[in-house]
């Protein structure tokens, strides 16, 4: 996929690539005056984007799920006494239709809709011969392959105008966040589609406007060209997702606490000075890769041991004293202690594939 530059999807948005992309308005248009009362509030706060939900897929029926239609005539009704560009979410041919028909500038396409690959395809159909910027939200669980496979949907359908919104995965797990945000699945994500702008969405992560600070700085920090964040003059009186929406003065605050950080050093000793370090992180990751290389091969002795006794790989209570002795070893080197967790899970999966093979005589 070769999308439109950076440059110019940005340019598209009367937005300065140097600054970033902010997307603001409610989680639902409710009403034509609250749409209107926060479109007006957003201009003067220089919003690139306004966005509204007119159709809102909830999770169970009899929740308010948008006013429908009717709220098109309202977008179109800020965009033309505004000035402001608009948005809103869309999920079915029918809603691709109505949209365009009411001059609708930007559509995105949210994780309920992303998980589904024969509604995204509907998507694409409608969107054929109209080269309108979309927006394509990951998928509600955590599968990269599912969140490019909707990507290139959209663009095989001659739309080159794509943007991706992170709004983080849904988890079984107890977790702060209302969808945790795994950074590591849109930083691959961007590795493989750098001129892909990536935006993220931190009303969805955190699920609570106290997290909406933290959130969008390190978004920034990693590179992300936006924001895209709830907003609505009454939050605790909205309709739907009220604990994650702020008012537009609060948005004001949480974007000019925001730093843009530079991409690169400007003084040719730091970056010598850097070039140093990243030298002996490599050496590091070298030493740590022979290490585990070393690992690996006392496993195989291992299963070739259980293999003559003919015993199970899976081997309980050693996993459990691994699992508890390297927390407490990381702890005392300084070392996240959550992060070697994660990692020895890697670790012992890898390990249990390669005895299983053993056993199994593969």
């Amino acid at each position: 996929m070769k999308f439109n530059s950076r440059e110019s999807f940005f340019k598209g948005l009367q937005a300065d690539q140097g600054q970033p992309l902010v997307i603001a308005g409610p989680c639902s248009a409710e009403s034509e005056e609250q749409v209107m009362q926060t479109a007006e509030a957003l201009k003067q706060q220089h919003v690139h984007l306004f966005r509204a939900g007119i159709w809102k897929p909830r999770t169970r029926p009899g929740s308010f799920e948008g006013v429908g239609t009717k709220g098109l005539a309202w977008l179109a009704r800020v965009k033309q006494e505004l000035g402001l560009k608009v948005s809103t979410e869309v999920a079915t041919a029918k809603h691709v239709e109505e949209a365009l028909k009411h001059g609708i500038d930007v559509l995105w396409i949210g994780a309920r809709t992303t998980v589904n690959p024969f509604a995204v395809q509907e998507i694409a159909d409608a969107l054929q011969g109209v080269n309108v910027p979309v927006l394509v939200k990951n998928p509600v669980n955590p599968d990269l392959a599912l969140w490019i496979g909707a990507l290139e949907r959209i663009y095989r359908a001659g739309v080159t105008n794509l943007a991706a919104i992170h709004r983080g995965f849904s988890s079984y797990q107890k977790s702060k966040y209302r969808n945790v945000p795994l950074w590591q699945i849109p930083i691959e994500l961007k590795a493989q589609y750098q001129d892909l702008p990536v935006i993220v969405d931190p009303s969805h992560i955190g699920g609570s406007r106290d997290l909406l600070f933290p959130i969008s700085q390190k978004a920034l920090d990693l590179g992300y060209d936006g924001v895209m964040i709830e907003t609505h003059p009454r939050p605790d009186e909205a309709l739907s997702d009220a604990t994650q929406q702020v008012t537009p003065a609060r948005l004001a605050e949480v974007l000019g606490q925001l730093q843009v950080r530079k991409t690169n050093y400007d003084d040719a000793e730091l970056e010598n000075r850097s070039e140093q370090l990243r030298l002996q992180i490599d050496a590091a990751d070298h030493d740590i890769i022979a290490a585990l290389a070393r690992r690996m091969a006392l496993v195989e002795q291992i299963g070739e041991y259980k293999k003559l006794n003919n015993v199970q790989v899976l081997q309980l209570e050693r996993w459990k004293e691994i699992f508890r002795t390297r927390a407490d070893w990381a702890e005392d080197a300084g070392v996240n202690a959550a992060f070697v967790e994660e990692l020895y899970k890697l670790i012992h999966v890898e390990s249990i594939r390669k005895q299983t093979q053993i056993l199994d005589g593969v």
